[in-house]
């Protein structure tokens, strides 16, 4: 049935059949791509050699072909080298710079602290990293982009091995103390166990994502859940495949009824594919599900674009001498689709 059903799917595809039969619909307040290189290389690293942040250049190519979102990775500790501690100054004015460069085209941008729920390896929680190091962390950030609305605040990137209690009494701190400095910044909450839509309803680590995480509480009422989703054999997004495409398709679909269940509303922060037409298509389908589901869903995020990724990675979506990647063919109908009307007032706080 898989392989009927991605064959079915790349028919319409490249027929135009299946661009068609949404075009008319509108789409997510969001179209995102992560743009990865802040968070790459050894701590502490060197700028410019070991870790970058995307070029003007790469900005303005995504936000040609449509893209309205940015979610920007970064390391917790090149930021903030101590725990506790002040940014490190230059590290600052480079976000910084970023940021504003982004603003500036009218981009929103997501803040990722691309960390795991870790600082030097060692687990929020764990006692070289109390629970009030990260909300540290996050009232140091409401202090430097708590007036911009266009800047959304994602917790922290795919947190594993801690529990979703544990998680969820970060988390509720961390908000906390966001909103003592400000209430106009979209917050994303993750789930634990890498906050895999497809594992939502799933017990990890004692106590199921849907089950627990229904607890967060924000003062200003003014947050989304972050869902990644990947379509291969073990929904990594490490291997070379969409073997199970449909299943995590369907996950979109699950969660988007916890949603409403709950009244709250979600983001699909990290979802990619290969160059491989089935997996083209299962793209297209994953932001038609997004889409399809806009009541609850603020929109989605491929992953990833930035300028250091090597060719022949798999996921990748950087062009190649201004040459669209393959996987780009996947993202064009959504990308056009109008803003759906009357949805995206959180962005104007």
């Amino acid at each position: 049935m898989k392989c009927l059903w991605r064959t079915a799917m790349v028919a319409l595809l490249l027929t135009g059949q299946a661009v068609e039969s949404v075009s008319a619909a509108e789409g997510s307040c969001l179209r995102g791509v992560n743009l990865a290189g802040a968070e790459f290389g050894t701590l502490p690293g060197e700028f410019g050699k070991d870790y970058i942040y995307p070029s003007g250049e790469t900005v303005d190519y995504f936000a040609a072909k449509g893209f309205n979102t940015v979610r920007l990775p970064f390391l917790w500790e090149r930021l903030q080298p101590a725990l506790f501690g002040d940014f490190s100054a230059d590290e600052l004015t480079r976000l910084k710079d970023m940021v504003v460069s982004m603003r500036n085209k009218d981009i929103v941008v997501i803040l990722d602290p691309h960390n795991y729920a870790r600082y030097q390896g060692q687990l929020i929680g764990s006692p070289d990293v109390p629970p009030g190091a990260f909300t540290d962390l996050w009232r140091r950030l409401a202090q430097e982009f708590g007036q911009d609305p266009g800047v959304i605040f994602a917790l922290m990137n795919e947190p594993y091995d801690i529990s979703a209690v544990s998680w969820l009494s970060v988390a509720n701190e961390a908000i906390a103390g966001i909103r003592t400095i400000s209430n106009r910044n979209l917050v994303m909450v993750p789930g634990t166990a890498w906050t895999g839509a497809h594992s939502w309803g799933a017990d990890w680590y004692g106590g199921s994502n849907a089950s627990v995480m229904a607890g967060v509480r924000d003062p200003a009422n003014h947050f989304v859940y972050e869902f990644h989703q990947y379509f291969d054999e073990d929904f990594s997004g490490k291997k070379d495949s969409c073997l199970r495409a449909q299943e995590a398709i369907a996950s979109v679909g699950e969660v988007a009824n916890w949603l409403r269940s709950t009244g709250a509303k979600g983001f699909l922060g990290e979802f990619g594919v290969t160059r491989e037409p089935s997996c083209i298509a299962a793209a297209a389908a994953m932001t038609d599900a997004v889409d399809a589901n806009r009541d609850v869903f603020i929109g989605w995020a491929y992953w990833a674009g930035g300028d250091w990724w090597p060719k022949e990675e798999a996921l990748n979506i950087q062009p190649v001498d201004g040459v669209d990647r393959p996987q780009m063919a996947g993202l064009v109908a959504a990308l056009a689709r109008p803003m759906p009307s009357g949805q995206c007032s959180f962005l104007d706080r």
